[in-house]
């Protein structure tokens, strides 16, 4: 018997390869097939069935594709009902691959259909759960996620209670725990960076599973401090429902190279830049914004463009075209029309118009705010806000930049931050399209002003320690 566990990085999602005897299923693809096929044919082996743990959130799952394309049957659990052929199991199913067997286990409270799936070696051993959102390693599944569904998010979080103690807790502790998600997720508040586990170690140190908690005590903490879920949460789980757009069209329709004057007949195409921060700050197309895939591409893709069908044109360094157009396709942005041909150098070959950031250092910040009162924006989120900022600084998410676009004085200097300096970049971008130009970036962010500088800081203290 054979286990992989193939982990995106960008989305901190993990999918699964199970083999035996020549048989395989996937868990929870990523919309990309070519993974799963290779490493079918590379290891001889044919695609039976492709296990979906629940109708993902935070991704487009590749389950329709890849069924096409090596006939694998599409299993779901119970009350699941998408608008394509699968089988929907039954609680306690049991699902042939070669000489291995794998048991659903309807584990309802992340969403009402999710499962987990009990991995049974050939001797009949109890080897591994994979649990989808329904555990993670540290945390369990938000369930606030549950579409068109009309039970609530505490009556889900009481499924959930139950599901974790009359299915997970009575299995074996030395049971591998395969989650679907890692820590960088917004599925859950608290996971490990850790992507593979013990059950033991769960039921010893995961807060969820306290043998002592009651199920109101479960419920209540389990829903504190949720953040509201990113906007595209709802449409993926619905493409994921009723399906979608063959990922081989989507690549072929994005992988078009654009002249100049392509570009700029697309009057309603956002133009996407995926360079670094760096090459975005030195140099721009006007009107563009800056996302890079040097850093959660896909999560940002889908927090701050709200509309998945907006026309998509990228600029990318060389080489970078395809997997943007991928990236995208990942979280439901489908309609990424190109690229421009030669990437920024083509523009900037030009005599068009090129806009730049200025960028200032953490020391420099400090020289300005001991001069005079300066404004400084954190474009962090809450969380991180809360537990340390500088004196004054104004909070302001880029999470939620799209409803708060008119709250700043676009006449004022303002220097705005974040952790590092992707986000910081990322909200300036959005910010000068909405005409904002006297917006400054802090390099290095907070982890340069807090440790390079004595600027005045608020720190959370924790009450217990008063």
């Amino acid at each position: 018997m054979y286990v992989k566990q193939l982990y995106t990085g960008c989305l901190a999602e993990a999918a699964y390869y199970i083999e035996s005897n020549g048989e395989a299923a996937i868990i929870d693809p990523m919309r990309e097939t070519e993974p799963y096929t290779t490493l079918a044919e590379d290891r001889g082996a044919k695609i039976k069935y492709i296990f979906e743990t629940h109708f993902h959130a935070d991704f487009v799952s590749g389950h329709i594709d890849l069924a096409k394309k090596s006939g694998a049957t599409i299993v779901y659990g119970p009350t699941a009902n998408p608008s394509y052929d699968v089988h929907v199991g039954t609680d306690n199913e049991e699902f042939k691959i070669g000489n291995a067997t794998i048991r659903l286990l309807h584990t309802p409270g992340h969403t009402p259909e999710s499962s987990t799936y009990l991995l049974i070696d050939e001797n009949g051993k109890n080897e591994a759960i994979f649990t989808g959102d329904t555990l993670f390693l540290g945390d369990v599944g938000r369930p606030d996620l549950a579409i068109k569904s009309d039970v609530t998010e505490k009556d889900l979080a009481g499924m959930l209670y139950d599901s974790l103690r009359n299915k997970i807790m009575p299995l074996e502790d030395n049971l591998t725990v395969y989650p679907g998600h890692g820590a960088g997720s917004a599925c859950g508040k608290n996971m490990s960076k850790e992507t593979i586990g013990n059950l033991g170690d769960q039921k010893q140190n995961n807060y969820a599973l306290r043998a002592d908690m009651t199920k109101e005590e479960f419920v209540a903490e389990v829903l504190d401090g949720i953040a509201p879920p990113p906007q595209y949460f709802p449409k993926n789980a619905m493409l994921n429902k009723t399906g979608y757009t063959s990922i081989d069209d989507i690549m072929t329709k994005g992988n078009v190279a654009l002249s100049i004057e392509d570009l700029e007949n697309e009057k309603d195409a956002l133009i996407l830049d995926t360079r670094t921060q760096k090459d975005f700050i030195q140099g721009f197309i006007p009107n563009s914004i800056f996302i890079g895939l040097n850093g959660q591409f896909a999560v940002w893709v889908g927090n701050l463009i709200e509309n998945l069908n907006q026309k998509i044109i990228i600029i990318a360094d060389e080489g970078k075209e395809q997997e943007a157009c991928l990236r995208l396709a990942r979280v439901g942005y489908d309609n990424c029309i190109g690229y421009l041909k030669g990437g920024f150098a083509t523009w900037e070959n030009t005599s068009k118009p090129i806009e730049t950031i200025k960028s200032i250092s953490a020391e420099e910040l400090e020289q300005l705010n001991n001069d005079s009162k300066i404004t400084i924006v954190d474009a962090r989120k809450t969380n991180e806000y809360n537990a340390q900022h500088i004196d004054g600084a104004i909070s302001y998410p880029l999470d939620y930049i799209n409803s708060h676009l008119n709250e700043l004085d676009k006449e004022e200097t303002q220097y705005l931050h974040c952790a590092g300096g992707y986000r910081s970049v990322i909200a300036i971008s959005i910010l000068r399209k909405e005409g904002y130009n006297n917006i400054i970036d802090v390099a290095g962010g907070s982890s340069a002003i807090f440790k390079n500088t004595q600027l005045p800081i608020t720190e959370f203290v924790c009450p217990s320690t008063l």
